[in-house]
């Protein structure tokens, strides 16, 4: 039987990587998962993990690991599902690589994802954003940079990876300004851009004081380095401060590079765009991702609604009985058919 190490080595490096085509932060998540996983089965068999074999990876000690995960690591149900839809990939692909581990996987397939609450959706309100703009820094490169920055996002509803990866090359801003975002699965879509975004964009390139090629990134720390995920995410944090949201239980929520992907989302639905143009907006993979939107886009509505209700005290302009119930010849004719 072919030993594991080939099987994983050529996992990510082929599968996940080529076929696949993942992005490096996917990869690293099924790179946790899976090393989580042989840990725990090393310890458990008593073995180093360069001594592990493919038949030590069983449908039993799958159910242990994730019970582990929950107990001993403290992970929620979330976390728990994400290691797991990790493993259904991992031992499908040995599956492909060694027949003979068929039985094993089938059974690993049949073990289902824990239910749970999905995460509550944050956005920005219109009136948020006119707020946050009006308040931002003017002075200076770093503050015309964080201005583009937020105003990108914005616009485009892009993941923080695809701002990270943004170079000059991807830019169109004559005629008709639009971007080319590479998103997941290695998948690149174009999204328009609006002409104050555009009119932005061409100030803070022409600023540059180095020389700008096709590859130079677009959004670059003052040393000319792309700026990474985890800066892109300081600097939403901290200009975002003032606009701290709060979550139906009650506890303050920081703004992130993501609250600006839902806020599109949700302003686009508002203003009426069919949902398959936001679909491709966003880069989503399933229609059901985009449809959430639309989703709490009614049940706002339905609230709204609601809190327009006429009050008690108005009821004799707005009577809620029907005006059958007044009317007695109408009562004595239907109790005697």
């Amino acid at each position: 039987m072919t030993t594991l190490g080939p099987i994983i080595y050529s996992f990510f490096e082929d599968h996940l990587k080529v076929q696949k085509g993942l992005r490096p932060a996917s990869v690293k998540s099924y790179r946790d998962a899976l090393l989580l996983f042989l840990h725990f089965i090393a310890k458990d068999s008593h073995h180093k993990i360069s001594r592990l074999l493919l038949t030590e990876l069983t449908y039993e000690r799958v159910i242990h690991f994730l019970k582990d995960l929950e107990e001993s690591r403290g992970n929620g149900v979330s976390t728990r599902n994400q290691r797991l839809a990790a493993l259904h990939v991992f031992f499908e692909y040995v599956v492909s690589r060694v027949p003979e581990m068929l039985a094993e996987s089938e059974r690993v397939a049949t073990i289902p994802s824990k239910r749970t609450q999905p995460p509550e959706t944050h956005f920005l309100e219109r009136e948020d954003i006119q707020a946050l703009f009006a308040t931002l820094p003017t002075n200076g490169h770093a503050s015309l940079r964080n201005r583009t920055l937020l105003m990108f996002l914005y616009n485009t509803g892009a993941r923080v990876q695809e701002v990270a990866d943004l170079h000059v090359e991807n830019l169109e801003l004559d005629t008709t300004p639009r971007v080319r975002l590479h998103g997941k699965g290695d998948k690149w879509r174009l999204c328009p851009l609006w002409e104050e975004t555009a009119s932005l964009l061409r100030v803070l390139l022409a600023e540059r004081t180095a020389k700008l090629l096709p590859d130079s990134p677009v959004f670059a720390s003052q040393q000319g380095r792309a700026m990474t995920r985890f800066g892109i995410y300081k600097i939403v944090r901290r200009l975002t401060g003032q606009l701290s949201k709060t979550r139906t239980n009650g506890i303050a929520i920081n703004v992130s590079p993501h609250v600006f992907r839902h806020t599109t989302a949700m302003h686009l639905m508002e203003a009426g765009v069919e949902v398959n143009v936001i679909r491709s907006w966003l880069g989503h993979v399933s229609l059901a991702t985009t449809n959430r939107y639309a989703e709490i886009s009614i049940q706002a509505k339905e609230k709204a609604l609601q809190a327009c209700e006429p009050p008690l005290s108005v009821s004799e302009v707005s009577p809620r009985k029907p005006v059958w119930r007044d009317d007695q010849t109408l009562l004595n004719w239907l109790e005697n058919l």
